[in-house]
């Protein structure tokens, strides 16, 4: 067995149902999937003695764990007043709504479809509800709305699906661009050299100790992988499915769909730079 020090981010054992750090406990969700690994990460974020707690990605639209959230959320004294989204996907968003009218808590998004409440999300953003202070970070790439959210007193950045506690994410191809992820990318960098962020909490996947680490990882798996495709095209592997059948043979042919949607967007990225 591989020591889970050893690998990118330093991933903090397997599947997190549980307390993460000070401020945020994950509810994992009953959708395990190739695509969502063990579940969705549904996040409980909270200030140490308020009653107030936000919930970071509900989840699938699943009755028994919408209400979980909410029970646990009570068992620890606090009530939901306030649901934030990561992207819309349906594995962190369908519940979306249904959370909402369980809760009575509103829904912020950056997507004004996602939204239940007049107030959306944007850079610069901070949210403070019951004492917490979450900085809004906007991570464009692997979907456009995407959203990362820092939380400056655990030194922590909950990712959505930009940055996984295993393994790496798809860029969603044509919502997802991959010069937008790069930069994304880049913007979390920045958050672990300038701000001091050193655990990553995802959107599936166990906690990451090491954010800085994780991320060298992205930035470098992603640089393989471009290197890999414009290889393929100049050796005249033209089409989508042809690149994902060249470069990612080793792959499990089940997640071939996903990868041809970030091959898409690789090649996209490489169209619009010259260089095929």
């Amino acid at each position: 067995m591989t020591d889970a020090a050893a690998l990118p981010g330093q991933p903090r054992g397997g599947a997190l149902d549980g307390q993460a750090s000070p401020r945020a406990y994950c509810v994992l969700a009953p959708n395990p999937s190739p695509m969502t690994l063990d579940g969705t990460n549904t996040w409980i974020v909270a200030e140490p003695g308020s009653d107030l707690a936000v919930v970071i990605d509900p989840g699938p639209l699943d009755d028994a764990h919408l209400r979980n959230v909410i029970a646990t959320a009570e068992r620890q004294g606090k009530r939901v007043a306030l649901t934030l989204l990561t992207h819309g996907h349906p594995d962190h968003a369908e519940g979306a709504a249904r959370f909402a009218e369980l809760t009575g808590s509103p829904v912020r998004a950056l997507d004004p479809a996602l939204r239940l409440g007049a107030e959306g999300l944007g850079a610069g953003d901070v949210i403070t509800t019951g004492g917490l202070e979450l900085r809004v970070v906007p991570t464009p790439g692997h979907t456009a709305d995407s959203l990362s959210f820092h939380l400056p007193a655990d030194a922590a950045v909950l990712t959505g699906d930009t940055v996984l506690g295993r393994g790496t994410t798809v860029v969603a191809h044509p919502d997802g661009r991959l010069g937008d992820y790069l930069d994304s990318l880049r913007a979390l960098r920045s958050l672990t050299v300038d701000d001091g962020v050193s655990q990553v909490l995802p959107g599936h996947g166990p906690v990451l100790n090491d954010a800085q680490g994780a991320i060298d990882f992205y930035l470098a798996h992603r640089a393989k992988r471009l290197a890999q495709v414009e290889t393929a095209v100049e050796q005249g592997h033209r089409s989508a499915a042809e690149v994902v059948a060249h470069v990612y043979a080793d792959v499990d042919r089940s997640l071939w769909p996903a990868a041809e949607l970030s091959v898409r967007a690789q090649l996209d990225y490489l169209v619009e730079h010259g260089l095929v």
